[in-house]
């Protein structure tokens, strides 16, 4: 996409994230995907349930769950150019910084570069008080095909 692209509006990023929050996987697993200002990809768990924490007895939520989540963030960073095509992940580094306790959580992502078919973006994982608990760094894969409907959840 270039400068003279336009972005999305913040309605059809709304929209996009209506549609793809209603998502089986999305409400099973208890996460919520959101556009603020059409800058980022923010994706909570507003509750962070007893399957979603570590093993051995520990508070601390699940590195995998951790791992998913930046999957969603990063793999929704393409909705910010165009949210008609189709991408996947390819690729995800992680680092875990420091336990990440209590009841939520909030990842965001940015975008860092975008090629002619691939995204580089990075995300943050925050605990409820704020404090950087992880971080991601990620390719996704841009695709040229339009949604299997012909248009995304956002564009009517």
């Amino acid at each position: 996409m270039s400068d003279a692209d336009p972005r999305p509006t913040q309605e059809q990023l709304d929209r996009y994230a209506e549609q793809f929050n209603q998502s089986q996987t999305l409400r099973l697993f208890g996460a919520r995907v959101s556009f603020p200002h059409g800058e980022k990809v923010v994706v909570t768990l507003p509750e962070v349930r007893p399957e979603h924490r570590g093993g051995l007895g520990t508070a601390a939520v699940n590195g995998g769950i951790i791992s998913a989540l930046f999957d969603y963030a990063i793999g929704c960073t393409p909705a910010l150019l165009d949210p008609t095509r189709r991408a996947a992940t390819m690729q995800l580094s992680t680092s875990f910084e420091r336990p990440l306790r209590g009841d939520t959580v909030r990842a965001e992502a940015t975008i860092d570069s975008v090629g002619t078919s691939t995204l580089f973006a990075s995300a943050r994982m925050y605990d409820a008080q704020g404090q950087v608990c992880a971080r991601c760094q990620g390719v996704v894969k841009l695709s040229r095909m339009k949604w299997a409907s012909g248009e995304s959840p956002a564009v009517n």
